[in-house]
């Protein structure tokens, strides 16, 4: 299994750091920004670090020859359809939320800030809208009754983010295709930057 990882960030690096220990091949690592503790990671790891030419996009040039899955890790780009048509499988994300709801860049702020009494991570199939591809694998947990965003993120949702993207590219490598099932639009929300 040949992944390009596309992220940033401590979570772009935990990712990395998980996906190398249980030996699956990260070929290539894009970032946006070439000062970004993942690009540093990887360097000195010996894996090829690509610079977006674009921050907001990810093209398929970008993509590392036979890649066979793009995770994307704390990533802000767009994985555009040319990038994951070079990808055999496609690619996955996590977010952290139960999809669909909370879609958008502030997940668990709008999980505080809307008072979920449960909060949950998914990973999904990258598509053209943000958040909105399908299913691959999906879990919850209780929200603490005073946890902060940041408290929630350390504590339940990066880890689980951890384990469910491992999950998901062991059943990939098992049965060389990815679980899929729609997201129910009916209960979509967005979850737009906030205010500090």
């Amino acid at each position: 299994m040949r992944i390009t990882l596309v992220g940033s960030r401590h979570f772009g690096v935990t990712t990395l750091q998980m996906l190398r220990q249980r030996d699956i091949d990260v070929v290539r690592v894009v970032v946006a920004d070439a000062d970004d503790r993942l690009a540093a990671a990887a360097h000195a790891a010996g894996i090829e670090v690509v610079i977006q030419a674009n921050p907001k996009l990810v093209v398929a040039s970008e993509i590392a020859p036979a890649t066979d899955l793009i995770v994307t890790a704390h990533s802000h780009a767009r994985i555009g359809k040319d990038a994951l048509a070079a990808s055999r499988l496609g690619g996955i994300g996590y977010h952290p939320s139960l999809l669909p709801r909370h879609r958008g860049i502030a997940a668990v702020e709008w999980t505080i800030r809307e008072k979920d009494p449960i909060a949950g991570g998914t990973v999904y199939h990258l598509a053209d809208r943000m958040d909105a591809g399908a299913i691959a694998a999906q879990d919850w947990c209780f929200v603490g009754k005073d946890e902060t965003a940041r408290q929630l993120w350390e504590r339940a949702l990066a880890p689980m983010g951890q384990r469910l993207l491992a999950e998901v590219i062991e059943y990939a490598k098992a049965h060389n295709f990815l679980p899929a099932r729609p997201q129910d639009e009916q209960f979509a929300t967005n979850a737009p930057a906030l205010a500090d």
